[in-house]
């Protein structure tokens, strides 16, 4: 006598719905992380809103120093920014052309070009600093100031 058998089809496994959030303990005990997720954040801001200004983040530090440095020299900038010579000098020919700054005698230094800032820089520089303040208040906004400004003091005691 012939049995008649079915296939049957196996039933899927049962299987807990997948979360797409992976797992970065690992990643987020990590100040290089924690730093790049937090800049990628305040960089993007900066970006659009610096974007009425013509100004990059470089652009902005460069003029911020001048703002409140006026005669500081190639050197100097290069120094505390830590940027090569050679980029400098693209981006001050750059902020030369759209008559923010001037070149100058330096006022100690005989050998030395002192760099400041037209009225146009200074002008642009006040409008995008108060800004800047802004966009920073805005992207810190779930920071309390005094956390605000132990994480500034943090991040500085490690490039200090």
């Amino acid at each position: 006598m012939a049995v008649s058998r079915k296939k049957s089809i196996p039933a899927a496994p049962t299987q807990a719905p997948r979360s797409d959030r992976l797992d970065t303990r690992v990643l987020e005990a990590l100040v290089g992380y924690n730093a790049r997720r937090a800049w990628l954040i305040v960089s993007q801001v900066f970006a659009e809103r610096m974007a009425a200004y013509g100004l990059k983040q470089v652009d902005f530090s460069v003029l911020s120093l001048l703002a409140h440095n006026p005669g500081a020299t190639s050197r100097q900038l290069c120094s505390t920014l830590d940027i090569l010579p050679p980029n400098l000098v693209s981006l001050i020919a750059g902020m030369d052309s759209r008559g923010l700054i001037e070149r100058r005698p330096h006022p100690h230094d005989g050998r030395a070009i002192g760099l400041y800032l037209t009225p146009a820089g200074e002008d642009l520089v006040r409008e995008a600093e108060r800004t800047v303040v802004q966009l920073e208040a805005d992207a810190s906004a779930r920071l309390t100031s005094r956390e605000r400004e132990t994480l500034i003091r943090l991040l500085q005691k490690i490039y200090h």
